[in-house]
């Protein structure tokens, strides 16, 4: 068998990742995918203050990573990962709006959770990856999931409030985005995030830039933005406490990614099991090389998942499409001054949406894989994690310092992996979970 697929014309209506549709056809579907992931992808950056741009870029230079790394056999867009949002701010003190003056830390230490990453990849290829599913079951990932989502709790409240004006664009965004991913059309529901941006940037040019309640959205330096031209990337910065504390977001990315590489392998009928480890080095590597740079850690996307899930179409050419058109808007410095004109208000009412998701959404993997909380080891790992993570209980040993999503993390998996000494009965494994934290 060759390396890569040789994708012949597909000949039925559900097309498998090793066969494609014309050419024409294959080309709008691939940018429908780049679409469908953008509103995420643009969003994550943001709300750490890194430059959207970059992380658009890297997003589409890590999805052909993982292609190659895969072998052109497993259909998935890596984007920018939520997971990395909680741990990062705590990293650089970032205060919620504009450029993140202080990311090098922070870069330094996706880098660490990309080798990390990559190194259990490369286990994974020697020894199978029964042993992931063991370590850390649905209890143990839902638990560490939530645990983020409620350690960002303040920093989505911190950017509601202000103003009367302010309040209301940003409840406003977060109502739109409600009801477009409950009310929209389909293929509207995909982007709701994407669609949420959109009218609560109308809102507030009506409220800032007409009325003059707010400080009005400022076009200078979108005028004055080239439309081609090299992005401004940005150096890592390697610091023992800050790699210390963002790299265990590895095994987040290690659950995710496996209950996508499941979920995708159920969908088209093929066993990707062998192809797991690759993932995983894949996506670690595509982690490194966008830390290098100045982006944020990637993740295979859910949105993209959901795409091919109603079109029943898993090429893997889709994404080669996709990605190539998220490296070309890299290097256009208008889209990425277009996107720093996203007003506060508009972040703070999505930030509200996304990070209660995060946590939400490990609700609904409990319920998926029918956790049974009337066990006593998966009610204390998961009640300990939460109370850690959400009270950002932080740990100082000499010089380096483990805070809330750190401490959260080591005591869900080392907790259930105690209370387990003795016990015979068989662990859940882990699927269905949303790789960035959006809505489905």
């Amino acid at each position: 068998m060759s390396f890569f697929p040789r994708w012949p014309l597909a000949r039925g209506t559900t097309v498998p990742p090793d066969e494609r549709l014309p050419w024409g056809s294959t080309g709008l579907l691939g940018i429908q995918h780049l679409v469908a992931m953008s509103g995420s992808t643009i969003l994550g950056p943001l709300l750490m203050g890194f430059d959207p741009n970059l992380a658009i870029l890297f997003s589409g230079i890590g999805t052909l990573i993982f292609f190659v790394l895969v072998g052109g056999r497993v259909p998935s867009y890596l984007g920018s990962s939520f997971s990395f949002i909680a741990v990062v701010i705590a990293v650089t003190g970032y205060a919620g709006s504009g450029p993140n003056p202080d990311i090098g830390p922070a870069l330094g230490g996706i880098i660490a959770c990309g080798a990390l990453y990559a190194a259990i990849g490369v286990l994974v290829m020697i020894t199978g990856s029964d042993w992931v599913e063991r370590l850390m079951p649905p209890a143990v990932t839902g638990a560490v999931g939530a645990a983020i989502g409620l350690n960002l709790a303040p920093v989505a409240v911190k950017g509601i409030e202000g103003t009367g004006p302010h309040v209301l664009v940003a409840l406003a965004t977060l109502l739109a985005t409600a009801l477009i991913a409950v009310y929209a059309p389909l293929a509207i529901r995909r982007i709701s995030i994407l669609a949420g941006i959109a009218c609560g940037y109308v809102l507030y040019l009506v409220v800032g830039n007409v009325m003059g309640l707010l400080p009005p959205i400022s076009f200078a330096e979108l005028s004055a933005a080239p439309w081609f031209g090299m992005p401004a990337f940005r150096s890592p910065r390697f610091e023992p406490g800050a790699m210390l504390l963002i790299a265990p977001v590895a095994f987040i990315l290690v659950a995710e990614n496996l209950g996508h590489i499941k979920a995708i392998g159920a969908m088209t009928g093929r066993n990707l099991d062998p192809y797991i480890g690759r993932g995983f080095i894949g996506d670690g590597i595509a982690t490194m090389v966008s830390g290098y740079g100045g982006g944020t850690g990637v993740t295979t996307y859910v949105e993209n998942m959901g795409v091919m899930a109603v079109t029943r179409v898993f090429s893997t050419l889709l994404f080669i499409v996709a990605a190539l058109a998220a490296i070309l808007l890299g290097f256009s410095p208008k889209f990425g001054a277009l996107l720093r004109t996203i007003p506060g208000p508009v972040l703070g009412g999505l930030a509200v949406v996304v990070f209660g998701l995060i946590a939400a959404a490990m609700i609904r993997l409990w319920v998926d894989n029918r956790v049974d909380f009337s066990d006593p080891r998966n009610l204390l790992t998961v009640g300990t994690a939460l109370v850690l993570g959400s009270g950002n209980f932080t740990v100082t040993i000499g010089g380096f310092s483990i805070a809330g999503i750190g401490t959260a993390t080591i005591a869900a998996i080392g907790l259930y992996q105690l209370l387990g000494i003795g016990r015979r009965e068989p662990v859940g494994v882990v699927h269905g979970m949303d790789g960035d934290g959006g809505p489905h």
